[in-house]
């Protein structure tokens, strides 16, 4: 049997690479599609200092493999990081996820209200009424811009432009983003092999399922997200009913990037509810 995988009875489970640092009370961090446990860095280093941080890859991007045998839709994946946070033997803990990471962290949150104390959802998918019946326009072509920006990463991100290409519309601070961001962004959508199955286990699908009001739920997404637009997919009627919903000023898809203190801020108030 392949080292990634494990048996559990006659359910094949996938050992996914994750990272704890810190210590505390733990959360979890759950990266967005194309992304990987990387993204955090900037929120982590501030999160160590009160939390054991626990950081997940999920199958196909950063340093776990991909399984075909592993479902990529957003319920199968929440139930896979469970398992494998469980498995570190944590069975109560918060959680931050970003775009389908936050899609994640809300199912995980609905179906196994015994194990997550309160959930902070960065910009999350699935909020939408009318869900994807394909994939973005440019989806094929972003990942293959990746893989062949991979190699040169390392020099030209040093220049503005190659900046702006690859983060003008993720985030409206690209000129102030840090080199180690834009440079692990770039390794980490270039070797997501799980990029285009989680793309497709998403399409037809959105969260509208109920949470527990006694998990916090705090929802940020940032006025500038052209990833997740307002108009179609910030449907606040499909997010938990007692959830705060917060809109950061001059920030895009990747809030624990733009408005990093204001992410730690919400965590640390809805976090600390449950302490």
């Amino acid at each position: 049997m392949h080292s990634d995988l494990s048996s559990e009875g006659n359910l094949i489970v996938m050992k996914l690479a994750m990272e704890s640092q810190g210590s505390g009370d733990p959360v979890v961090l759950v990266h967005g599609l194309g992304s990987a446990a990387t993204a955090w860095k900037p929120l982590a280093k501030l999160l160590v200092n009160d939390f054991q941080v626990i950081t997940v890859d999920l199958p196909g991007h950063g340093n776990s493999a991909f399984s075909k045998s592993q479902p990529m839709d957003p319920a199968s994946l929440a139930k896979l990081v469970l398992k494998n946070v469980k498995d570190l033997g944590i069975d109560r803990f918060s959680l931050i996820g970003n775009s389908l990471g936050g899609w994640i962290t809300l199912e995980m949150a609905s179906s196994h209200p015994e194990n997550v104390k309160g959930v902070v959802a960065l910009a999350p998918a699935g909020l939408w009424l009318t869900p994807f019946t394909s994939r973005y326009p440019g989806e094929v072509a972003l990942r293959v811009i990746a893989e062949g920006a991979n190699r040169l990463a390392p020099s030209v991100l040093n220049y503005s432009w190659a900046k702006k290409i690859g983060f003008e519309t993720v985030s409206p601070r690209w000129k102030e983003l840090d080199y180690e961001i834009c440079l692990d962004a770039t390794k980490a959508m270039a070797k997501s092999h799980g990029y285009f199955p989680a793309w497709d286990a998403l399409l037809g699908k959105r969260f509208d399922k109920k949470v527990d009001r006694n998990i916090p739920v705090t929802i940020v997404f940032g006025d500038t997200d052209h990833t997740l637009p307002e108009k179609t997919c910030q449907e606040k009627s499909l997010a938990p009913e007692h959830a705060k919903w917060v809109i950061l000023s001059n920030t895009g898809h990747a809030p624990m990037w733009d408005s990093t203190d204001q992410v730690y801020a919400e965590v640390i108030n809805t976090v600390r509810s449950k302490l």
